[in-house]
């Protein structure tokens, strides 16, 4: 099998250990399975750890794994690393000798390099291990942003001290990783607003209170949010993704739904447009004679790198890569992580680690075409296991 990753990392990975890593990687995106159902996925997997030698493997919320790889002392708490195991309800395209298997669903999203880089990074730290124990947390339903508060609940990871993670992105080539500090990811609240008003013949509009020209305005006002209520140094999005109402073309009815997902890059950016949301909802409704019923969801923080964890994951690429691995994010992403979670309650950082081989061209992560370049199995697990270490010492 011929491996391809950056000349660097040669030194760590015999030639052994990096088949099997893209062996073990191959098998995940053959198999994917969607959330909660990472049945196959966990055995893969605590197969490979337990090929290594670990013990000390436990299985949490439902079909995680968290193993624990023993460092030089312990006590103390732990660091952890984690990848995310589960895949998405798409039919892939790619024509990869090792595409998916079964049917609609791929692993569109690069959770299959995520997982397998996570046993690679717990491979190097049992040949160099830290100064504490690292624990490997292998989290189902990262794509629902329910698995990290499931792992959390578990109690499997109440002595981390800070965690580290990362995601392919083909924005960057193998051997670029984004770690920095600050907003590297978007929060994903997600909102339903009911205008209830009544309703009328069509012939005769002045007979209702028309829930369906209150939503346009609605639909309309909620544009100011961003533009207008939003520091334009900020980004943010507020969407909406669907509208119902009305049975037929002579009837106005008495109620329009319609939802969508608002997107923040800092805990104050999304407290003010989630609240300014419901404000406006229901100050339009008042104007055209309606109710407004707002539900809001609460769905992932955003990510927010701490400077101090964050140059540990910046030291962590400069010994694995040398300064040229480091790379600046750019264009804010607003897709979610629920990495986040654990980040409200234990320090770390989470880097974009780049997936795109040489030439090849950016291909946006949730469609049917995309895949991560296997050299990005091999950075991710030497940057993850070495931020490790580096944080051992520290902390």
């Amino acid at each position: 099998m011929t491996v391809d990753m950056p000349d660097a990392l040669r030194p760590l990975f015999d030639p052994a250990l990096a088949e099997s890593l893209v062996a073990l990687r191959r098998d995940l995106h053959r198999n994917p399975e969607l959330s909660w159902r990472e049945e196959h996925t966990a055995r893969r997997l605590r197969a490979a750890l337990t090929a290594l030698g670990i013990t000390d493997i436990a299985g949490v919320a439902n079909t995680g794994l968290v193993a624990r790889v023993p460092g030089k002392h312990r006590g103390g708490g732990a660091i952890g690393v984690r990848g995310d195991i589960d895949a998405l309800p798409i039919t892939e395209a790619t024509s990869l000798p090792f595409a998916s298997e079964t049917p609609g669903v791929m692993h569109a999203c690069g959770h299959d390099v995520h997982a397998s880089w996570a046993v690679g990074a717990a491979r190097l730290l049992l040949d160099r291990p830290a100064e504490r124990d690292v624990l490997v947390i292998l989290q189902p339903a990262e794509e629902l942003g329910e698995g990290a508060r499931a792992i959390l609940e578990s109690g499997a990871i109440d002595d981390v001290k800070m965690i580290f993670g990362g995601h392919v992105d083909r924005r960057f080539e193998v051997g670029r990783v984004v770690a920095q500090s600050g907003p590297l990811a978007a929060s994903t609240d997600s909102f339903t607003i009911a205008l209830a008003g009544s309703g009328a013949h069509g012939a005769r509009p002045h007979e209702s209170s028309d829930p369906i020209v209150g939503a346009a305005a609605l639909i309309g006002a909620i544009q100011t949010l961003v533009s207008r209520r939003l520091d334009p140094s900020e980004p943010g999005v507020v969407t909406v993704g669907t509208i119902n109402a009305g049975s037929a073309s002579n009837i106005i009815p008495d109620r329009a739904e319609m939802s969508g997902t608002v997107r923040a890059t800092t805990p104050a950016a999304r407290a003010l447009l989630t609240r300014e949301l419901r404000r406006i909802a229901e100050s339009v409704a008042a104007a055209y004679g309606l109710t407004a019923t707002v539900e809001l969801s609460g769905g992932t923080p955003p990510i927010v790198n701490p400077p101090e964890s964050a140059a540990i994951a910046r030291e962590a690429v400069t010994t694995v890569l040398g300064a040229d691995g480091i790379t600046p994010l750019g264009t804010m992403n607003m897709g979610g992580e629920d990495f986040a979670v654990y980040m409200e309650r234990i320090p770390g950082c989470f880097m974009r680690i780049g997936a795109r081989e040489a030439g090849g061209k950016p291909i946006p992560a949730h469609s049917s075409g995309f895949y991560a370049a296997e050299g990005a199995l091999f950075v991710g697990a030497a940057v993850l296991a070495e931020s490790a270490r580096i944080a051992a010492r520290r902390l």
